[in-house]
């Protein structure tokens, strides 16, 4: 093998035990600290374990993998635990707020939630000001923000966001107009469209949580 050969095979093998590093730092972040943000979590581990090179920051499906690696191997105990209170709690949520036709997103629904995450639900009205009015009329305190998503690769929009708490669960409500049911916003991880569940795929994907081959088929089969 030529000596400039060697050189390059040398120099990408150590390009991907640095993105793997990286992943797995960003992986225990994202676990340990509640870190919810991939860009952030991974720029942070790189940081902390002085890689410079821009091309070692893996892609965000890449930490997702070692999430749940990390989450299998250090917390196999208490995140399934945790991952069942979450999803039991998008239930009720979502038969509670069934005339904006929820629709349950993120790691509540991917299986990577733990104590840090919050239940975020997509939820669908022309007028923001009357789910806000809903929940206030219900009791319900909430603090209102605003969130971009993509909604294909080159544009992004800007929604309402409404947080509260029940039962010392966080919930994370995104407000999206009537027609957004057709098509759900690009996702952070692998820019394809989130996945979203109904009411109906999240009691079955409960129902099938101790069958992993029936709750994969459950998972990629969701409502969008």
């Amino acid at each position: 093998m030529a000596r400039g050969q060697h050189h390059r095979i040398h120099a990408q093998d150590r390009l991907q035990r640095n993105r793997l590093r990286v992943a797995q730092e960003a992986a225990r972040l994202m676990s340990e600290h509640g870190i919810r943000d991939f860009h952030h979590a991974k720029v942070k581990a790189a940081e902390r374990l002085g890689i410079l090179d821009a091309q070692a920051l893996p892609r965000n499906n890449e930490i997702e993998d070692a999430l749940r690696e990390h989450q299998r191997i250090f917390h196999a105990e208490s995140q399934p635990q945790l991952l069942q209170e979450r999803r039991e709690a998008a239930v009720e949520a979502m038969r509670f707020l069934d005339r904006f036709d929820p629709r349950l997103v993120g790691a509540v629904l991917e299986g990577t939630a733990d104590a840090h995450s919050a239940v975020c639900l997509h939820v669908f009205s022309d007028t923001a000001e009357s789910v806000v009015l809903f929940l206030q009329e219900r009791g319900v305190p909430i603090t209102q923000q605003t969130r971009r998503l993509r909604t294909t690769r080159d544009e992004q929009k800007e929604y309402p966001v409404l947080l509260f708490a029940a039962d010392s669960v966080p919930f994370d409500i995104t407000v999206l107009p009537r027609d957004a049911l057709k098509q759900a916003p690009l996702d952070r991880i692998d820019e394809k469209p989130m996945r979203r569940a109904s009411l109906a795929a999240v009691e079955e994907l409960l129902a099938t949580a101790d069958n992993d081959d029936e709750f994969e088929r459950m998972l990629s089969s969701a409502l969008r």
